[in-house]
């Protein structure tokens, strides 16, 4: 059969839609990693956030966040590998300050991970989510446009209007990854710039080839598990999935509310 790795999303696929893991989800995971299992996730979210929405959960292997900007170790934090932007961050960051779009801009500044911004240029859809994270460590309000600049970009996130948005991804979307999205929880359109190596498929890829495995399977809700779904060896998409996942994927689970990951790996290793 060979050794697979199981890699999952969390908003929307393992996580409710209250954005925490259920008992039976947690303890069901826990059991089949302590048992063998190689499982693991990838997510649009940071380690800080991501840890806080699966506490409790014992993953060893690492992590993929930021779309796949990153692959860290769960516990830690720290970087197993990362993809930046070099010095074409910061052109494409001009081009979007020059049009008046002022992106929340992840970068490393003296090792340490943080996202900057300009409290005095932030649209209704940044304000929203700066107040959902309001003691986040990598928080750092800069005085100047210059200030943006500085560090090793990696991820920008801009949130604002459709229409403003729209003309960006269609000029980058073959030069970076891009995800243009409406985010689930707020309702606001979202477009995510990254470097073009940086995406979940290629992060998890990685991981695949890593650890030695000889299949991955995944589990996906949102449009940004679209090129994990196309490399894996069998993908799942979850009920309350967005319809090109669904008909993308090898089969079609219950709904994230409904801990349809985990039944599906239990149904894996049934003998446990």
């Amino acid at each position: 059969m060979g050794k697979k790795l199981y890699v999952s999303d969390l908003d929307g696929t393992l996580l409710r839609s209250d954005q925490t893991l259920s008992p039976y989800t947690r303890e069901t995971i826990n059991h089949l990693i302590s048992n063998g299992m190689s499982f693991s996730f990838a997510t649009a979210r940071s380690i800080h956030t991501a840890r806080k929405v699966t506490e409790g959960l014992s993953v060893h292997l690492p992590v993929v966040v930021y779309n796949g900007a990153l692959a860290v170790d769960y516990r830690s934090g720290k970087p197993y590998w990362s993809n930046s932007f070099g010095s074409d961050g910061k052109v494409l960051l001009l081009d979007l300050l020059s049009n008046g779009i002022y992106p929340l801009v992840y970068s490393f500044l003296e090792g340490r991970e943080k996202f900057s911004f300009l409290p005095s240029h932030c649209s209704d859809g940044m304000e929203e989510f700066l107040r959902t994270r309001p003691n986040d460590p990598r928080r750092h309000p800069v005085q100047t446009v210059e200030e943006l600049f500085l560090g090793d970009l990696f991820y920008l996130t801009c949130i604002d209007e459709k229409e403003r948005l729209e003309p960006f991804y269609e000029r980058y979307r073959d030069m970076y990854h891009c995800v243009f999205d409406v985010d689930l929880y707020s309702g606001r359109q979202w477009l995510e710039l990254m470097p073009k190596e940086a995406s979940k498929s290629r992060a998890v890829c990685q991981l695949k080839k890593w650890l030695g495995c000889d299949r991955l399977v995944v589990f996906g809700d949102g449009l940004n598990d679209l090129d994990l779904f196309e490399h894996a060896d069998a993908c799942y998409a979850v009920k309350n999935a967005a319809d090109p996942l669904k008909e993308m994927a090898t089969g079609v689970l219950q709904t994230n509310d409904q801990d349809a990951v985990a039944h599906f790996l239990l149904s894996q290793m049934p003998y446990l």
